[in-house]
């Protein structure tokens, strides 16, 4: 499974296009929303042997307003690269597609965002030539969603706020809102948000708490990752029944326990080792009998 915050944070752009303009109304620009919107090559590599991609590139037709182009990228951490490749990205795909451009980031923490925000400008001190000014969508301005009626209503903004906000303390509220919104949810819309929450959670604790819910609140869906988070999250409540079944027979039979016992215990998550120190537990007479290796 891929576990990028990076790709979930742009990615979510290409399954749900019409997010930027709930995105944008949130940001305080007045986009006018999408009639359609078509996914275009990320490659904006030259013939020069430099390669540069961005991360997510649409291209949004508007009812009058017109088509423009909505190029996202997803910034994990500051990079002082981006102050010449994002200025790049916007000359190369002016020039090659002669449309308006805005410049989406997309930030999980608020030095990052902050950072991102900052306009861009090239030109000596007397005359500025070129200004960029991205937009940026991060954990200090995104939505924290924690009405199920309101997730219901824009579940691809519930879930790029979920992951913006994915080191927050009641990212908890969020993601237990999030999964009770998908329960009525057809399977074609919330597979995608469930591997999306999941990428974008990424190695942080908020990733288990998300793969608990979807392991008990959405145990109806099918999906291979859906599947894959269910097999975790019970992979996880064997081993923890497995050990405190085996601090039980432990007790019962008055076999010392020490706090090393205990830690060797509490930091195995093997559910197959914890059988079988069960299993030893069971005919034991010290606790070295039950931990002896192989």
């Amino acid at each position: 499974m891929v576990s990028s915050p990076h790709e979930a944070m742009h990615r979510i752009f290409q399954e749900f296009p019409g997010l930027f303009s709930r995105v944008s109304e949130v940001l305080g620009v007045d986009i006018p929303p999408p009639t359609s919107a078509t996914a275009l090559p990320t490659d904006l590599t030259e013939a020069r042997p430099v390669e540069r991609r961005v991360d997510t590139l649409l291209r949004i037709e508007t009812e009058h307003d017109g088509p423009f182009l909505l190029a996202i990228e997803a910034q994990g951490k500051k990079d002082p690269r981006k102050t010449v490749s994002w200025p790049y990205y916007v000359s190369y795909l002016h020039n090659r597609y002669g449309l308006p451009i805005l410049l989406l980031v997309v930030c999980q923490d608020h030095a990052t965002a902050e950072w991102a925000a900052r306009p861009i400008s090239i030109g000596v001190r007397q005359w500025q030539t070129l200004a960029l000014n991205p937009l940026v969508a991060g954990p200090h301005n995104m939505p924290v969603i924690t009405d199920v009626a309101e997730a219901r209503k824009d579940l691809a903004l519930t879930t790029l706020a979920a992951i913006t906000h994915a080191d927050n303390p009641d990212v908890g509220a969020i993601l237990k809102t999030l999964s009770a919104a998908l329960r009525d949810t057809p399977e074609a819309i919330a597979d995608p948000i469930i591997e999306l929450t999941a990428q974008g959670l990424g190695n942080r604790p908020a990733a288990q708490q998300w793969r608990n819910l979807v392991a008990v609140d959405l145990s109806f869906y099918k999906s291979p990752l859906s599947e894959e988070l269910r097999d975790e999250g019970r992979a996880e409540g064997r081993a923890e029944g497995r050990a405190e079944g085996l601090l039980l027979v432990l007790h019962a039979r008055g076999i010392a326990i020490t706090d090393e016992t205990r830690e060797k215990i509490a930091d195995c998550d093997d559910p197959q080792l914890l059988h079988q120190w069960l299993n030893r537990a069971a005919t034991a007479t010290s606790a070295e009998e039950v931990f002896a290796e192989e």
